[in-house]
């Protein structure tokens, strides 16, 4: 699916969520993370959200993976990587922090990294 910036815009118009723009705002400007802001920007049944064990078996050990959605609960991480996402749920959080993986949110990542080095996306 191709999607113009015009389009991404159009589509920005109808969030209420401020951080979500925000976000999307930050991705469009930057076109390595141009794909971000497609997916954000469209229906949120669009978004990829993932339980940590779909995450640890799309992996490796050392990545920095991005999620376009919410990363969820169910399952465990056993590699050591840095997931960046737009939210996470409560447990899923509180399961990273104990076993002290790193995690971010998307704005803070595309300001800490905007050449996107390093970062797979997955869908």
């Amino acid at each position: 699916m191709i999607k113009s910036k015009t389009k991404i815009e159009k589509q920005m118009k109808k969030k209420t969520n401020a951080l979500l723009v925000k976000t999307i705002l930050l991705a469009k400007k930057n076109n390595k993370w141009l794909e971000v802001a497609k997916i954000l920007s469209g229906p949120r049944k669009r978004w990829i959200n993932m339980n940590l064990e779909e995450i640890d078996k799309q992996t490796q050990d050392g990545e920095k993976v991005v999620i376009p959605g919410k990363v969820l609960s169910q399952g465990e991480i056993t590699k050591k990587i840095k997931i960046v996402a737009l939210d996470f749920s409560e447990r899923a959080r509180e399961k990273l922090l104990k076993s002290k993986r790193e995690i971010s949110s998307i704005i803070e990542e595309i300001q800490k990294n905007p050449e996107t080095k390093g970062i797979k996306i997955l869908k």
